[in-house]
């Protein structure tokens, strides 16, 4: 969440970047600096009261000392009605606390000055573009025709074993799943990523350290029982590690496979048919924890990772740097990835690579030690790298050929195999 002081320092400025996500901050930021002007007045009333109970103390003490017992008793009673005010001001202060933080968790991070203005998808801004464009014949198949003709993913079995959006992968199908994972990893242990095999289920405070909540509980699912929410990226647990955390070694690289779920899958039509938007995926995220001063350096490191991956895949990408109107509500700055799917003619996002500046860092606490031993908020920052099921569409529609389905080279010691056919 933002900070006090980002707010209290310039809260026009606040409320003017706030529109460009189409947020309406004004009544917000407004709301939270006549509570802060109030606690700070409950904060004085406070030690003006703390400190005249212990000169009442000493008093009584003196009194005592010289007998005079009576006039000890009045001094008592003045300090039992101090203390009821004291309480009444004790509880309003933490009373405006509380209410400053439960706005602040309704108010989206500040896009930085690089984010372009817009509402939608429409105005999001083309960054970069690279890879071979595939030349498939005009009777080429979607991957849900493909993983049905080679026996690759069973979309059926899976809606009568859970629902739609949980597919079952066989065979090749499984197995070049697999191999997408490993490859993934393997690169993300080369490019210094430490990798981590999280839990698959978070407790509300590891939502609300992500931003997951309050914003997005409808999105995920909740195991009712005991609690918790089925993770909808392995984000959500690897950035938890540091939560309430002074870190003495930044930056910090970590790197995660995990499942992932998500209530949000679409409904009906081309758009979430076959692997395009499921309730059940698996991706490689990558995390990052840095200094301010060196946050965007990283972001285009992993930018750069990211494009690694997609050139090595041979598959046809570009490069979104988003608006404000299409971003998450915890980023300050996002890019995604998109790769071309030759058979259903479209772009499919495969990864969306962002930095959150102190945002999360705020809520989950997660600060380092400077140089002058005083403590400071980190900035966090995480990318898919990468998500698979489209990534998967996007190879087993572009490398069809009369004679099955080319496995990627860089797969092949993981596949065992280099056609499927």
């Amino acid at each position: 969440m933002l900070t006090l002081q980002q707010i209290k320092e310039n809260p026009q400025y606040i409320v003017e970047r706030l529109a460009v996500k189409g947020f309406d901050g004004k009544e917000a930021i407004d709301r939270i600096l006549t509570l802060d002007e109030d606690r700070r007045k409950f904060q004085l009333q406070n030690d003006n009261l703390a400190s005249e109970l212990k000169k009442l103390a000493d008093k009584i003490g003196a009194l005592m000392k010289a007998g005079e017992r009576q006039q000890a008793e009045d001094v008592k009673a003045t300090v039992a009605s101090l203390k009821a005010s004291q309480k009444e001001i004790a509880d309003n202060l933490d009373a405006a606390a509380r209410e400053i933080i439960e706005i602040l968790l309704t108010v989206p991070n500040i896009p930085c000055e690089m984010v372009p203005e817009g509402k939608t998808a429409a105005d999001n801004v083309v960054e970069k573009t690279g890879g071979p464009m595939p030349d498939l014949p005009e009777d080429a198949l979607p991957h849900w025709d493909l993983a049905k003709k080679y026996n690759l993913i069973d979309f059926d079995l899976g809606v009568k074993i859970t629902g739609a959006g949980f597919p079952v992968y066989i065979g090749k199908g499984a197995k070049l799943q697999r191999a997408l994972i490993q490859f993934f990893l393997d690169r993300a242990s080369e490019a210094g990523y430490l990798e981590i095999q999280p839990p698959y289920v978070v407790n509300e405070a590891s939502g609300y350290g992500t931003g997951q909540l309050p914003d997005k509980e409808g999105q995920m699912y909740h195991v009712n029982l005991d609690n918790l929410y089925l993770i909808p990226t392995a984000e959500v647990p690897v950035t938890n590690l540091y939560r309430d955390v002074i870190l003495t070694d930044v930056p910090v690289k970590n790197c995660a496979y995990s499942a992932c779920f998500r209530r949000e899958a679409g409904s009906y039509g081309k758009d979430v048919r076959g692997l395009n938007r499921l309730h059940q995926f698996d991706k490689v995220e990558i995390v990052r924890i840095e200094k301010p001063e060196n946050s965007y350096a990283a972001l285009e490191e992993m930018k750069d990772h990211v494009q690694s991956l997609l050139d090595s895949l041979g598959l046809p990408w570009h490069i979104l740097r988003l608006c404000g109107g299409d971003m998450s509500f915890t980023s300050a700055i996002t890019f995604d990835f998109e790769v071309y799917s030759a058979a259903q003619k479209r772009w499919l996002e495969v990864s969306s690579v962002s930095n959150f500046e102190t945002y999360q860092a705020n809520r989950l606490k997660c600060r380092y030690r400077a140089e002058d031993k005083k403590t400071r908020l980190c900035h966090t920052l995480n990318g898919s790298a990468l998500a698979l099921p489209r990534i998967m569409a996007a190879l087993l529609e572009n490398n069809q050929t009369p004679d099955g389905i080319v496995v990627p080279e860089c797969l092949r010691r993981y596949t065992g195999f280099d056609i499927i056919d």
